[in-house]
């Protein structure tokens, strides 16, 4: 059975999004069945990190609502193992039936090795959605001291909600800027309270990919991001992976 991943930030502006195609584009790589399911209803993004904008894609209530089979979510034009349903548009939160979505994600989890839910920032009724139909969660959040406080909010949202299996990914990390302010991902770690499983380097690549519609780890595949990336994916399986500012 798949393993069902909610991706998580408390703030704004932390690459949230970027961080979940770049890990879900490394376990393709490695011949992992993945799914991407963007959650953030109105708002989709998530598309365009994994450089399937300009695909057609179903948006995850279409399969939900039985118009069209799981088996016709898109499939990634360069990562033959990795499938993407978009969020629906023209809809609330609210009227999205949960007990649909968690059916079609039992599905899912039959058919899929991972299954990554991007959540948006916040922690509104989407956030909701995706956190109370995950069993586990990557919890991304920037150095700053404003995307700290709102990651350690989430953490406690999350323990309240009964979910235990919480890691944290500490994302554009300046090592320079770090130095100057004196602070440490230790620091992050302390005011999270969560344990690590990723640091990720601030790397241009990552906007530059995302420009000419081409996946991280395809455009750049040595770069910063890409590294830390798939290194996130070893640790997602199991796999001893340092974690070093590198």
């Amino acid at each position: 059975m798949g393993e069902l991943f909610a991706i998580l930030s408390g703030k704004g502006g932390t690459g949230k999004t970027s961080v979940c195609a770049g890990i879900a584009s490394a376990l393709a790589e490695e011949g992992k069945k993945v799914l991407c399911v963007d959650c953030d209803v109105g708002l989709r993004n998530l598309d365009i990190s994994l450089g399937m904008s300009d695909s057609g894609s179903l948006s995850f209530l279409d399969v939900c609502e039985g118009y069209y089979p799981l088996e016709q979510a898109a499939r990634h034009p360069q990562y033959s193992t990795l499938s993407f349903l978009t969020a629906p548009m023209n809809c609330q939160v609210d009227q999205i039936p949960s007990e649909d979505f968690r059916g079609m994600l039992r599905q899912a989890r039959q058919e899929f090795d991972y299954i990554f839910l991007d959540a948006p920032a916040g922690v509104g009724s989407a956030f909701r959605l995706a956190a109370s139909a995950a069993d586990r969660f990557l919890l991304v959040t920037g150095p700053g001291p404003a995307a700290v406080r709102d990651a350690a909010r989430v953490g406690e949202l999350l323990e309240l909600m009964g979910k235990k299996d919480v890691r944290l990914i500490v994302n554009r990390v300046d090592k320079e800027l770090l130095s100057i302010v004196r602070q440490t991902i230790d620091d992050v770690m302390d005011n999270t309270g969560l344990p690590l499983i990723g640091v990720v380097l601030e790397d241009p690549n990552v906007t530059l990919a995302a420009s000419f519609t081409q996946p991280l780890l395809k455009y750049a595949k040595r770069c910063p991001a890409a590294k830390a990336y798939r290194k996130i994916a070893r640790r997602i399986q199991g796999f001893h992976e340092p974690i070093t500012l590198r």
